[in-house]
């Protein structure tokens, strides 16, 4: 059974990173960047302060969506895995897990301390992030 099911970005990631190439693995060497709200979603994002732990769900708009195997890490040493075992970009549904933590405010902008995301990629949600119980 095929369904179809609609996603509206609410913002999009502003960044230094613009070479697909050049996005660290993971939060390792990420950048700190911007996500800018959409208009429409102001009053969804008007909560969101500095110090505030998140995660931001981005559709990773340039991964290839047919791929249900790769080498973790690009490791050719390592054997072949099925790509929800992993944290492989291509995928099906290219849907990027982050979590980040808000530095700054500025209107319907906030800064992260480090997202691997590029410039330009779709913001599909924010979530505040929830260590588990211990």
């Amino acid at each position: 059974m095929q369904a179809s099911y609609g996603l509206v970005p609410i913002g999009w990631v502003q960044s230094a990173l613009r070479v697909l190439g050049d996005a660290p693995n993971q939060r390792d060497g990420a950048p700190g960047a911007w996500i800018c709200f959409d208009e429409q979603v102001a009053v969804g994002a008007k909560d969101l302060r500095p110090g505030d732990e998140i995660v931001v769900l981005t559709w990773l708009h340039l991964s290839r969506r047919d791929e249900l195997s790769t080498y973790p890490e690009n490791d050719m040493s390592q054997p072949l895995t099925g790509v929800f075992s992993t944290c492989s970009p291509n995928r099906p549904n290219p849907i990027g897990l982050h979590r980040a933590r808000i530095v700054a405010r500025d209107g319907l902008r906030i800064e992260v301390d480090a997202l691997e995301a590029l410039d330009g990629t779709p913001v599909v949600d924010v979530k505040p992030a929830i260590d588990r119980p211990v």
